[in-house]
This record gives structure tokens, sequence and C-alpha cells, in this order.
């Protein structure tokens, strides 16, 4: 039984790679997806709009280590063609863009060793949203 669990992972793994490096486009909009989910559950526990839940927080900050760990390498050259809001300075300015990830990811493992209740996560869990809001200011179009 846990071959077969073993397998079907390595199955699904090897056809997520084969998407990713198929169409880097739709991928990474994937992983930009579930951190805008990740990101409105946090967003609503900083407004008061629901309960201060760790699991949740943490949760979100993963999501987050785990975009800083792919997205650089779901920006290829020649991916800034087709149905995409990225910035030709994705391209033009590499390394900028992947410092940003880099901080991102940085960021949010130093806030998941730090928060541990309601009163460190409003202390330290801002600052990650604007490491976001940073490199969307830079290196995303706004959509019309």
């Amino acid at each position: 039984m846990k071959r077969m669990f073993l397998a079907v992972g390595a199955v699904v793994l090897g056809i997520s790679a084969g998407i990713a490096a198929d169409d880097p486009i739709h991928a990474r909009q994937e992983l930009m997806k579930a951190n805008g989910q990740a990101a409105k559950n946090v967003v609503a526990i900083l407004k008061g709009q629901a309960p201060f839940k760790l699991a949740t927080v943490q949760a979100a900050l993963k999501t987050f280590i785990d975009t800083a760990d792919k997205a650089p390498a779901l920006f290829p050259p020649g991916s800034d063609k087709g149905k995409t809001h990225a910035l030709p300075a994705i391209w033009t300015d590499k390394s900028d863009f992947e410092a940003h990830f880099a901080k991102l990811g940085a960021d949010s493992k130093a806030a998941l060793a730090k928060i541990t209740d309601e009163a460190s996560f409003k202390a330290d869990f801002p600052p990650i949203f604007k490491d976001c809001g940073s490199c969307h200011q830079k290196y995303r179009a706004k959509e019309q």
C-alpha cells in the first residue's frame, strides 16, 4: 500500500514538473493564486474578521516560503509572451526580481519561527505583505 502511494506521489510530482516546464505562465499563476488565498485568510485575521488561528498563519507562511522557492524558476526567458501580468523588468533585472523572492522566503521563515500568538502575529506578519507589495509594484502589471 505504501508503495502505491509513493508511486502515485512520484507520478503527480512528475506531471507537475512537466506542466511547469511546458507552461510556466500557468504554473506561476497557480502558485500566485495559492499565495492570494493564503493572504486572504491572514488579512481576515488582521482585520478582525476571523479569529486568530496559529495554524492558519503558519500555513500562509509555509505557502509564501514555497512560492519564494519555486517562483523564480517559473519566469524563464520567453515566458513574457501570452496571458500574463508579468512586466518586462522581470527579465531585464532578473537578479533584483529573484532577490525579492529571496527576501520573501527569508522573512517568511523568520516570521514562522517568531509568531506564536496573536500579538506576535500582528507585529511580525505585516512586513511579509510589504515584501509582496514591493515585488508587485515593480514587476506586475495592474489588471485592467
